[in-house]
Formats: structure tokens, C-alpha cells, sequence
């Protein structure tokens, strides 16, 4: 009886296996479907011709890994996109056409205030069928926020010019994002990363706001800022004791 158990135990791993070899490639493709909807094609299907054309100019790929840099003071998002070597090269900045509340992180739902931080985007958070044309959800509270007790729910950055906590694109700009991201993401991109800071973290804006009650928390902030400002490669960042860590990424 012992042999024929273990002979039915071996069949047992042997057709897991193997069904984990068919079955897994199709669930991760599926994992890397973006959700669509006729405004989402249409959409994609109008700007993906002529961002091919101006990636193509900067000799950059639709499809190629995305990275995402919003910052408040100015009201900026700037799309990054890898190049061969492996960096991550400026595409295009978009000025932010609405962001509500003041510098400084959000602390809890309803306080109006737009979040900063390290946030991440998968496929399934994104939104084509938004009441604010389209959007997306940027993961809000993280690891750190809810170690910090923050609260908050919904925070997009979507299209219409109208906010209340989330970062507001025009309709064409979001399309443009969307159509990046959408790419991105059908190319294989697991998520992409999109990292809000108040300014830009350079050592003269941080000394200028040394007395605000938010000056540590930003300093936090600094290193990944710095980091990919030398080595176009985005930061792997990560929470341990409700505190960020950046490791350098080889």
C-alpha cells in the first residue's frame, strides 16, 4: 500500500506540474490585460499612431517600461520611458491641470489633500470607464501610509480638470498616459511606478522648507529622487518599521 501511495502522490505532483506549466502563462497574460471599454480603445487607437511616431524621434518604443514622476510645486507629470541601455528617459511633461489641498502628505479621508509618496499601478487599477473619462487608481494608502495610520480611498489620476484629492489631466493628456501605460502593461510591465513628490528634491528646495512640519517626512522622500536623478534607473522602494527604504536598482 505504502508503494501505491507514493506512486499515487508522484502521478498527483507530476499532473500539477503540468498544469501549472499550461495554465500559469495564460494567467499571467491575462493578469497583464488592462480593463477596456469603447472609450479606452478609441482612445488608444488614436494616439498609439503618433506617440509610435514621437518615441520612435527620441528613439524610444510604445510598449517599453513606463515610469511615472508627478511633483506638486511645479504641478507637473512627466512620463519616463527605458530606453536600450536601460535607463529611463525623460518622454514627455504634462502640466498637472488641477491638484487639490496644499504640500504635504494625505493624513486621512476627506481631508482634500493629494497624496505624496511611492506608488504602484497594475493593470486591474486601471479605470476606462471613469466618470472622469479615463483614469487610474494610484494604490492609496500604501504599506507606509497605513503604518502611519493614514486613511483615504480613490485617489486617481484621471482626466476632466476638476479635483478633490487626485491629480487632474486634461482628457487628451490622460489619453496619452493611458495609451503609455496600456502598452507598457500588454508588453509585459507587471506594474508601473508612480512616485509624487511636493517639489523637486533638490538640496536648495529641502533647506527652504526645513521649517515646515513636513520637512522629515520629505527627506524620506529625497533619496529616490536623487538616486534616479544619477542613474536613470527607478529606485526599488520598499516600507520596514513604517519607514521607506530605496536600495539602488544594478
Amino acid at each position: 500500500m505504502a508503494n501505491v501511495s507514493r506512486s499515487s502522490r508522484r502521478y498527483s505532483l507530476a499532473l500539477a506540474a503540468l498544469c501549472a506549466a499550461v495554465l500559469l502563462p495564460a494567467f499571467l497574460a491575462a493578469a497583464q490585460t488592462v480593463p477596456s471599454s469603447r472609450r479606452s480603445d478609441a482612445a488608444y487607437a488614436s494616439v498609439a499612431p503618433r506617440l509610435t511616431r514621437e518615441l520612435a524621434a527620441q528613439g524610444l518604443d510604445l510598449g517599453s517600461p513606463v515610469y511615472l514622476r508627478i511633483t506638486k510645486e511645479p504641478a507637473e507629470l512627466t512620463a519616463f520611458v527605458r530606453a536600450d541601455d536601460g535607463t529611463f528617459q525623460s518622454f514627455r511633461t504634462w502640466p498637472v491641470c488641477a491638484v487639490s489641498g496644499e504640500l504635504g502628505p494625505k493624513l486621512r479621508e476627506g481631508d482634500g489633500q493629494a497624496p505624496e509618496g511611492f506608488y504602484s499601478v497594475k493593470p486591474r487599477q486601471m479605470n476606462p470607464s471613469s466618470s472622469y473619462h479615463l483614469s487610474f487608481n494610484l494604490g492609496f494608502p500604501n504599506a507606509f501610509d497605513r503604518a502611519k495610520g493614514r486613511t483615504g480611498s480613490f485617489l486617481m489620476v484621471h482626466g476632466s480638470c476638476v479635483s478633490i484629492g487626485c491629480f487632474a489631466m486634461t482628457d487628451p493628456v490622460i489619453e496619452e498616459i493611458w495609451t503609455l501605460m496600456e502598452a507598457a502593461f500588454e508588453a509585459g510591465q507587471p506594474d508601473v511606478k508612480v512616485h509624487i513628490f511636493p517639489f523637486p528634491m533638490t538640496a536648495t528646495n529641502l533647506k527652504a522648507q526645513a521649517e515646515s512640519e513636513h520637512a522629515a517626512f520629505w527627506a524620506s522622500l529625497a533619496p529616490a529622487w536623487t538616486q534616479f536623478e544619477e542613474t536613470g534607473k527607478v529606485p526599488r522602494v520598499t516600507v520596514s518599521r513604517a519607514k521607506y527604504q530605496v536600495r539602488t536598482v544594478q
